[in-house]
């Protein structure tokens, strides 16, 4: 079979590049070697969502009467939220399925290779072997757990964010290394559903990426849950001999020993780069990540690279980014580059993390003189209401320009409004432009005006 575009890799990368390039008119097909949408779809960020939705429920139950209502005493059945959590996965998983036939994209199931002469050789389950040919060959095989050499995963006593998906049975105890926001959002979840957890970070704050008074907030936010937060630690090395696991943690004090009953590794990702033929078509490679131009070309014409396996954030809304601008470009479009500075991060823990731009850090070592505005969501008349204040908006803007340099968040909901933050800096908007923007009252979103507001001094509600 020849395509114009074979893309390889159905993840929110993947299937967003055959959709846009059977739009733009491209023959395509579209290789998987397991479910379509990918780790994201199936093993990430919607079933993650799932379980948070169930872990917040279950957390207003057990707060009914902080709304007026009857104390209620609330109970679950572990499986049943993995089952609901595996439902939504299944049901996304059906959706991309129809939009491939929608779009008239050809599906091919089976292990993909990348060969010379922009082919791509295929193994079904069976064992056959299939080759096909394409004029360009997209590359968007994604990710997986990273292992670290003293925390092998075993799959049942230390496993990684898939199994923490699907365990089959609630753990009384869990040790999770690392808090990006894989490692925090699982730690919320185990924690509100009743588990008892510790998180471990080599970094001094947790959320390391995030500004530094996001993430001191959210650390004083989880603890008040009552999870464990241990920072500058390290695990050294772990047992599982035992009944659990123990895990020796190096802390700036000295050594300890932590023991549960399952450790969640949550240490980042390794790109899916080996034995897919790179090394074959003579596709370069550059500390585990595909090297790509501007308009994601590896060094091989014809053969294009896009998410998680290239160096940019490995984030689903970039991977999609990249795939659309990637056919755009092939098809002879105008296209323009991806900002990668005006990329949003979200975190779904409770509090929830958005976040775009620079932080207060890297403002003042870029050189900038800045304006620096906070409005705490206790001051919120719709968070109150809502119940919900723990948290606060910070935005920073260049003092001399006015240009916002970034947008930081916590809070509830949060994650639905840092989009506000994306557009307004994409179309270079002032801090006053966002003052003089009337936000709609009651919302929780008047806290980025009031938070603009209080920048320049002229915030109402503090």
């Amino acid at each position: 079979m020849n395509y114009d575009i074979i893309v390889i890799g159905s993840g929110p990368g993947g299937y967003v590049t055959a959709i846009r390039a059977a739009q733009l008119g491209f023959k395509t097909a579209i290789i998987e070697k397991e479910n379509l949408g990918g780790i994201c779809l199936n093993w990430g960020c919607i079933p993650t969502k799932a379980l948070l939705k169930s872990a917040q429920v279950f957390h207003y139950i057990n707060h009914a009467e902080d709304y007026g209502l009857n104390k209620v005493e609330p109970s679950f059945e572990f499986p049943n939220v993995i089952q609901r959590s595996r439902g939504v996965a299944s049901k996304m998983s059906k959706g991309i399925e129809f939009l491939m036939k929608k779009n008239k994209i050809d599906v091919i199931l089976g292990t993909a290779k990348v060969l010379k002469d922009k082919k791509v050789s295929v193994t079904d389950k069976d064992g056959k072997v299939t080759e096909y040919a394409g004029s360009n060959i997209i590359i968007a095989t994604g990710a997986r757990s990273r292992e670290l050499p003293n925390l092998p995963q075993d799959g049942k006593k230390v496993i990684g964010y898939r199994q923490a998906l699907s365990l089959p049975e609630q753990p009384k105890s869990m040790i999770v290394v690392g808090s990006g926001a894989i490692g925090v959002e699982f730690a919320d979840f185990y924690n509100t559903m009743g588990t008892k957890v510790t998180v471990v970070e080599f970094m001094p704050n947790i959320v390391p990426v995030e500004d530094e008074d996001i993430s001191k907030h959210l650390e004083k936010s989880l603890k008040k849950t009552g999870i464990e937060i241990m920072t500058n630690a390290s695990v050294e090395s772990v047992d599982t001999s035992g009944e659990g696991v123990k895990a020796t943690v190096k802390t700036a004090t000295g050594t300890i020993t932590l023991e549960a009953d399952i450790l969640l590794s949550a240490v980042g990702i390794a790109a899916n780069i080996e034995n897919i033929g790179l090394e074959e078509v003579g596709i370069q490679t550059d500390k585990g990540r595909v090297l790509v131009n501007e308009w994601y070309e590896t060094s091989v014409p014809g053969y294009y690279a896009i998410g998680d396996i290239i160096p940019t954030q490995a984030l689903a809304h970039v991977a999609s980014a990249e795939g659309i601008t990637c056919v755009e470009k092939i098809k002879g479009m105008h296209v323009e580059k991806i900002d990668y500075g005006n990329i949003p991060g979200c975190t779904y823990c409770h509090p929830e993390v958005a976040s775009v731009g620079l932080t207060e850090k890297q403002a003042k070592e870029k050189g900038y003189e800045i304006k620096v505005g906070k409005f705490p969501l206790s001051a919120s008349g719709k968070a109150t209401a809502n119940g919900n204040t723990d948290g606060f908006i910070k935005v920073i803007f260049d003092a001399k320009y006015g240009e916002w340099l970034g947008c930081h968040m916590i809070g509830e909901g949060v994650t639905d409004m840092v989009a506000e933050a994306v557009v307004a800096r994409k179309l270079e908007t002032t801090g006053h432009e966002i003052i003089k923007s009337i936000h709609p009252h009651p919302t929780v979103s008047e806290a980025i005006m009031e938070a603009a507001a209080a920048a320049y001094g002229e915030v109402i509600h503090i």
